[in-house]
């Protein structure tokens, strides 16, 4: 299955990055299995691993980099040492001319110093190395690129949503002020509805007439209907 997560680094997968380079560096392998095996325990590419290393991972272990590739020749040297092929010291050079000169001169062999110079330890570059390398850097390469376009992306992305923001942010003062309005406007028709039915009670309690009695037959008080005779 493809590797697709794309989640934020943590704290312990930086740590885990960080001790298996170390551990292949001391061991004399390469960082692009470094890279290959985190991303096998992460889910996530060689890649990504890649370019966590080189831009947030690395520069924080310097000084145990240093250490490890210390021991990664100390191992070297041991492990050639025990199957004999440990190379033979350099010979102490004369501190003048004159003293070349005459080393020269007594010398059985003339040219035993320029062979012992030459068989002086350097670094041993095999092009397998540099076709690694070059795979490495070409992963790098185009880590770095897909970065700076998921970069480019959220950056395009922030920015619309910021106009977004900007939008609505207006939207809801307009809304606000709108809501302000109508309330003004209902207050103030409260106010005419209240003014209208306190006018209308003072009316009606103008136009009631007192009740008018009479006395019947019998000299019983009773109640004039209003509007008879």
């Amino acid at each position: 299955m493809a590797k697709v997560r794309q989640d934020a680094w943590s704290h312990e997968d930086d740590l885990l990055l960080a001790e298996t380079v170390l551990r292949h560096i001391r061991e004399g392998s390469t960082q692009l299995n470094a890279f290959e095996e985190v991303g096998d325990k992460l889910n996530r590419t060689s890649a990504a691993c890649g370019f966590r290393w080189n831009a947030e991972v690395r520069q924080k272990y310097d000084s145990a980099i240093d250490l490890a590739k210390r021991q990664r020749k100390e191992k070297k040297r041991a492990m050639a040492k025990k199957s004999g092929q440990l190379r033979k010291p350099v010979i102490a050079m004369p501190a003048t001319f004159e003293e070349f000169s005459e080393e020269l001169s007594q010398s059985e062999e003339p040219s035993s110093i320029s062979k012992q110079m030459m068989e002086q330890e350097a670094p041993t570059i095999t092009l397998d190395m540099v076709i690694q390398f070059m795979k490495e850097l070409k992963k790098d390469y185009y880590a770095s690129n897909q970065s700076k376009a998921s970069m480019e992306q959220l950056q395009k992305e922030n920015s619309m949503l910021t106009e977004q923001v900007t939008k609505l942010e207006k939207q809801l003062e307009q809304t606000e002020n709108e809501m302000n309005t109508i309330k003004e406007d209902y207050q103030a028709f409260i106010q005419i509805m209240e003014r209208a039915r306190k006018m209308t009670v003072l009316d009606d309690q103008g136009a009631i007439k007192s009740p008018t009695f009479r006395m019947d037959k019998n000299g019983n008080l009773e109640q004039v209907a209003q509007g008879s005779n």
